[in-house]
């Protein structure tokens, strides 16, 4: 299995990705248009192999996957399975955006294997931004799930049968490129690590495809749950794509031919952020959607405006550029897109933690300490740190992340408690939006007192 994936891993480098992590979001146009006559757990098709169409369009499949029994295991075996490994370690799991791989069709022997294959793609992501910026903001946590044979059901052809841990088959739905799973056998796993804001599950296959499971868990808490191929670049590319969904509460920019109607929007105003039935001037008199991009120049190329075509329809819907990664794998998210993944990394994610506990005062001998994330972008922009003494700024103590009590002694004289807080504050100029502004930033404080 792994001599055939060799050769295109190492041809792959960095696009090979997470895989599918989310589809699109419900409240959307193409969420809220009739699906007729199915039942089952609504998923995103990945677009075909070859063509750099990012989806193709949404299906319903069976929550359970294929009903096949759990797989028996050997004391070895079981003594392997559910073992929990922190991959990327940036801190609390409170404060911190926590992904779970589990991976299927991985053998006792394999996991190794399955630890390598799932550090790639977190690195494959973190290449992208913004995650690039913020991965500090970001917790990887790997499940081991043993298989008892290796690769997964449907690869390399639709009769290939294997006993996995979590069920992972290609040709679901009579789709040869959609990888479904059992959810219920894949948040068993999930269960196990300390926190999910994410699911990836990782097939032991080369073969392109994967899925973007739209539904959060309702008892786990994720935001869903993407499928992808270890062993192929562009399912990767897939994966990006699924978290405009799942993060940044993002269309899809594509228009796809088998969706009912696909002609024209006749409806409302969507919800999300990167659709709109307004045009460029009418958008900029409203002071709606991504008027404050306008006429800027996005990272995948071109320049913001409204561009006919988005949420599954050629007409009636606008797009803010002509080809970003909502739209087609390889490209990157466009400005309105990027803006909104750094507010759903936010949704998760506190960039001040308390290293000095809360709980207790502070005495003079004491000190208050934090930890702030470091950010990774191009610009060099760092977060603003900002230091409050009964709600009352200590400006010559900006950009610290410890103060000693007695450093505060003058200002204590009355020895009563008093309140110590901290700020820290991201002013990245890739958020525009004043509401998505306000909410990047955390705060967390002591009580002191001489």
């Amino acid at each position: 299995m792994r001599s055939a994936r060799g050769s295109a891993l190492a041809a792959a480098g960095a696009a090979a990705v997470l895989a599918a992590v989310l589809a699109a979001a419900p409240g959307s146009a193409a969420a809220d248009a009739p699906t007729p006559g199915r039942s089952g757990v609504e998923v995103e098709i990945p677009g075909p192999e070859h063509g750099a169409a990012a989806g193709s369009g949404h299906t319903h499949v069976p929550k359970e996957g294929q009903g096949r029994p759990d797989s028996r295991l050997s004391a070895a075996e079981e003594a392997a399975d559910g073992e929990v490994t922190k991959l990327v370690d940036n801190g609390s799991t409170a404060d911190r955006l926590d992904i779970v791989v589990v991976g299927d069709g991985y053998t006792a022997a394999e996991i190794a294997q399955f630890h390598i294959d799932a550090k790639e793609k977190w690195a494959e992501v973190a290449a992208v931004e913004p995650y690039t910026t913020y991965q500090g903001l970001f917790n990887v946590w790997a499940v081991d799930a043993v298989s008892n044979q290796s690769g997964v059901s449907g690869d390399p052809g639709a009769d290939t049968v294997r006993d996995t841990a979590l069920g992972s088959y290609f040709w679901c739905d009579d789709i040869e490129r959609l990888l479904c799973i059992d959810q219920d056998k894949v948040d068993g796993y999930v269960a196990k690590a300390p926190e999910a804001d994410l699911v990836l599950v990782l097939a032991n296959s080369a073969k392109y495809g994967g899925a973007g499971y739209n539904e959060p868990s309702a008892s786990l808490g994720y935001e869903g749950i993407s499928t992808a191929s270890a062993g192929n670049d562009k399912s990767g590319q897939v994966a990006i794509h699924e978290t405009g969904h799942s993060l940044g509460k993002l269309a899809d920019e594509y228009y796809y031919p088998g969706y009912p109607g696909y002609e024209e929007y006749t409806g409302a105003e969507p919800t999300e952020p990167n659709i709109s039935t307004l045009a460029a001037d009418d958008m900029t008199g409203q002071g709606a959607k991504w008027h404050r991009w306008l006429g800027e120049q996005s990272p995948d190329g071109g320049t913001v405006g409204t561009y006919e075509g988005g949420g599954y329809y050629v007409k009636g819907l606008n797009r803010p550029t002509d080809n970003s990664l909502m739209r087609s794998l390889g490209k990157p998210f466009n400005l309105p897109g990027v803006e909104a993944m750094i507010a759903g990394f936010y949704r998760h994610a506190r960039v001040v933690t308390a290293v000095t506990p809360t709980a207790a005062t502070l005495r003079a001998g004491n000190t208050a300490k934090i930890a702030v994330p470091r950010l990774a972008g191009a610009d060099g922009h760092q977060l603003r740190i900002r230091w409050y003494l009964d709600g009352r700024e200590l400006r010559f103590f900006e950009g610290r992340k410890q103060i000693r009590v007695s450093e505060l002694a003058p200002r204590l004289i009355d020895r009563r408690p008093h309140s110590l807080s901290v700020t820290a504050e991201d002013r990245t100029a890739s958020v525009r939006d004043p509401e998505i502004a306000g909410t990047l930033k955390s705060t967390t404080g002591w009580t002191i007192r001489l």
